[in-house]
């Protein structure tokens, strides 16, 4: 019997509903965590500190990713991951907040006058 996340040649995931099921996974846990760590966090420093040029990098390494996986040069777990990090990356984009340069500091919005 197969079952869908056994290993099978080398592959965990077998189809591409399979696949598109555990991506949209990832999207909703993403943006339930977006939506979590906002909850915690807006009062004391839900303030953007992505700068336009970050946000443009990250949109621009998750189209690269997408076309990447859309052409069959990654697949498997490379691809799931790299997809993963897209949607993150996308989200943070719109959002113009990133939840790790919170603790660092970090801000690459330019300052204002």
């Amino acid at each position: 019997m197969k079952s869908g996340l056994m290993p099978s040649k080398g592959k965990y995931l077998s189809n591409n509903s399979q696949l598109s099921t555990f991506v949209t996974f990832i999207t909703n846990l993403c943006f339930s965590s977006t939506y979590l760590c906002s909850l915690q966090i807006r009062n004391k420093a839900m303030k953007a500190n992505m700068g336009s040029a970050d946000k443009v990098i990250r949109i621009l390494l998750a189209v690269v990713a997408g076309i990447l996986y859309f052409t069959n040069i990654i697949s498997g777990t490379v691809a799931i991951i790299l997809l993963a990090l897209a949607a993150v990356f996308i989200i943070t984009s719109f959002m113009s907040f990133c939840p790790l340069y919170l603790p660092f500091g970090i801000s690459t919005k330019p300052k204002q006058k």
